[in-house]
């Protein structure tokens, strides 16, 4: 009897394959999760020089007015994000020579988890630069 039940709870054949399976289960786990999150990791970088090149053309003209080079940057990325200045304005929209540019972009984007549901998170990117014209 003593065997026999060393036998049973002894026996480790097939232990392999189940290490295999859960081993390929928790891979393919790893694999889908990284694929939901680098769409994420995608549109920040997106928008990071987004932000950039809009605070790039506002030293150039030394102005926040830079809806155009925003309106193709929107076309190009298909991001659509909120975007906020905060500058030393000389008049108008204007930035005097030397003086600073900032810009803070905010979109929300949704993480979705299969058939689990959607987590929005917002995503941010700042920039800033300094006015690169002189006004008189």
């Amino acid at each position: 009897m003593k065997k026999r039940i060393r036998d049973v709870c002894g026996n480790t054949r097939g232990e392999g394959y189940i290490d295999t399976a859960v081993g390929v289960f928790c891979l393919m786990f790893v694999v889908a999760l990284a694929m939901v999150l680098f769409p994420v990791f995608m549109k920040k970088q997106q928008l990071d020089t987004f932000a950039d090149e809009i605070v790039r053309q506002a030293e150039i003209v030394g102005s926040t007015d830079v809806s155009g080079r925003i309106a193709q940057l929107k076309q190009k990325t298909g991001l659509d994000p909120q975007i906020q200045w905060e500058c030393d304005y000389y008049s108008g929209n204007r930035v005097q020579l030397n003086g600073d540019i900032q810009v803070t972009l905010t979109q929300r984007v949704d993480i979705r988890f299969f058939t689990f549901g959607s987590f929005p998170i917002e995503l941010k990117a700042r920039a800033s630069g300094k006015s690169e014209v002189y006004y008189k």
